[in-house]
């Protein structure tokens, strides 16, 4: 038996986790961690999130314990996702909360209060021998992709309870355990934006830089309220619509031009200007030891997309990735991440794409 301190959200998932790992005999107390003060501006769903942990902590008869993270969330977390915004990247302030706050200052909670291992709800699996990261049964609900920057030494000290299970399983489980919040909806969204419009959310932070929208032809078809508000491949709140004189398809991103503060624009979803063969990222942080390279391996550039075939080269300044097939709005800012055979090796931040020369 085990001393395991499961990390509630509110939501299903760990409420689940938490019932799966007293079935097995544990000793398991539940923590809400509190990552973000609620202020004006921010309409966070933390205090229903709080009140549904409590009751299922209730329900399962276990401890809860209330953790303040707000400070090491803002400067660990916040501030480097404004920061990344204001350099007109588009930052994944999930990868950053499980390497800073879930599994860094959570962990160190834990193991200072005597528990052996902390437990989340995440659908990931744990190698118990060599301690790396696998894809979970449950390949539509995978999140490998927001764990990739945890290290062996803090997965040595972690439990996934659902790694086994499919979410209908999942869902199950909680009706048949009577658990209070079993027919609760999934949250969605950034934490710290909530309900909020994003770019009303953003405009307390970072001051608009308005500028034109241009297509490749350079014709001026639009303004845009500041290049942070925007990333690649977006087709929503652009304000441009189609052509006047003719249907056509939607304007997408194709390019933010921060010298001439100019949003470069395409029409169709499928427009050579939205896909790069290469990409070109940091130095890649590696859960296990680093491979030997080139490494011919699969990726995936955001979270739910279908692994792509494709080769990781060292070059004299950053590291390449090659893909065998082009790759759609490739984001300087978020993460390409890396497997094989179901191990998820690592990954590392795009620093941006490169287009086939002959298109």
């Amino acid at each position: 038996m085990k001393r395991v301190l499961v990390g509630l959200s509110g939501g299903v998932d760990s409420a689940v986790s938490a019932a799966l790992l007293m079935q097995e005999g544990h000793e398991v107390e539940a923590a809400f961690m509190h990552n973000w003060h609620t202020d004006p501006y921010a309409h966070c769903e933390s205090s229903q999130d709080y009140e549904s942990a409590c009751r299922v902590a209730d329900h399962l008869d276990i401890p809860l314990h209330s953790i303040d993270f707000a400070s090491e969330y803002f400067s660990e977390v916040f501030e480097p996702f404004l920061d990344a915004l204001a350099q007109n990247l588009t930052p994944n302030p999930d990868v950053l909360c499980n390497k800073q706050v879930k599994f860094n200052h959570f962990l160190t909670y834990a193991q200072k209060a005597g528990f052996d291992y902390i437990a989340t709800g995440h659908y990931a699996d744990i190698h118990p021998e060599t301690f790396e990261l696998y894809q979970p049964v449950d390949q539509r609900k995978d999140q490998t992709y927001f764990l990739h920057q945890l290290t062996r030494a803090q997965l040595k000290h972690t439990q996934f309870p659902l790694a086994h299970l499919d979410k209908k399983q999942v869902k199950k489980l909680a009706y048949d355990l009577c658990l209070p919040n079993h027919s609760r909806a999934e949250s969605m969204g950034i934490c710290f934006i909530g309900a909020n419009h994003f770019s009303s959310f953003i405009r307390q932070y970072l001051l608009d830089q308005p500028g034109d929208i241009v297509t490749l032809k350079g014709e001026v078809v639009g303004q845009h309220q500041g290049l942070h508000h925007y990333t690649i491949g977006q087709r929503k709140g652009l304000g441009i619509g189609g052509l006047a004189f003719k249907k056509t398809d939607a304007w997408y991103v194709a390019e933010k031009k921060a010298l001439s503060n100019e949003l470069i624009v395409v029409q169709s979803s499928t427009h050579h200007a939205l896909y790069d063969d290469t990409i070109y990222c940091k130095d890649p942080h590696w859960i296990g030891d680093p491979p030997e390279m080139p490494l011919k391996c699969y990726a995936r550039v955001r979270h739910g997309q279908p692994l792509t075939p494709c080769t990781l080269v060292k070059t004299d300044e950053s590291f390449n990735v090659y893909f065998e097939s082009p790759q759609r709005a490739i984001a300087p800012g978020q993460y390409i991440v890396f497997y094989q055979s179901k191990c998820c090796l690592g990954g590392s931040m795009i620093l941006g794409g490169i287009k086939n020369q002959q298109q």
